[in-house]
């Protein structure tokens, strides 16, 4: 019998990515309170959360010999910058972005009948300058508002990255080269 693959999330970005990769995947959503130690570096928030959303999937159904998958994302520039409650929020955030490098965080937890995996994977984002106008324009689109740092690379803010280092796909919010990597004695 074929493992199914349950994603402990409804982002469509981790969807697709997924999907792309050449994975049927069932979607069901974590519900957790994310709350995390405030003494945690990035990389371990991104960790921690991740495991918290595979395990409260994991004991809300049972998931028998199918592996469930749960991510985090976080990008940070001195603090964890969330996603924004409202325009002015995305707007600072933006501002604060504009021209300066940053790090994306993403925390990915595996959980399959014999293993739990949990690892998380670093991008560096390097934005170019942008006008307050190039920036009205952006608010004025749907994209900033359920993105973590209220950008996405793929999308219409695409234009402002002048490069990154490291995985593409993990500024999109799952680093599927690792996951894949670390997936694979499981199927």
């Amino acid at each position: 019998m074929e493992k199914k693959i349950i994603l402990a999330s409804k982002s469509p970005r981790r969807i697709e990515l997924l999907t792309k990769a050449g994975f049927d995947v069932v979607v069901k959503p974590a519900d957790i309170n994310e709350v995390v130690d405030p003494e945690l570096k990035p990389h371990e928030v991104v960790m921690s959360l991740a495991k918290q959303k595979a395990y409260a999937v994991r004991d809300s159904i049972n998931p028998g010999s199918d592996i469930i998958i749960a991510a985090d994302t976080i990008v940070y520039l001195d603090e964890i910058i969330g996603k924004p409650i409202d325009r002015a929020d995305a707007e600072r955030i933006l501002m604060c972005l504009s021209g300066k490098e940053h790090r994306v965080y993403s925390g990915v937890a595996i959980l399959s009948p014999n293993a739990e995996v949990i690892f998380s994977e670093r991008t560096d984002v390097f934005f170019k300058s942008y006008t307050v106008e190039e920036l009205q324009e952006y608010l004025d689109t749907d994209e900033p508002y359920d993105k973590a740092g209220a950008y996405a690379i793929q999308g219409y803010f695409g234009r402002f990255i002048d490069h990154i280092e490291g995985d593409y796909d993990n500024v999109m919010g799952l680093p599927v080269n690792s996951l894949i990597r670390y997936l694979k004695p499981y199927l």
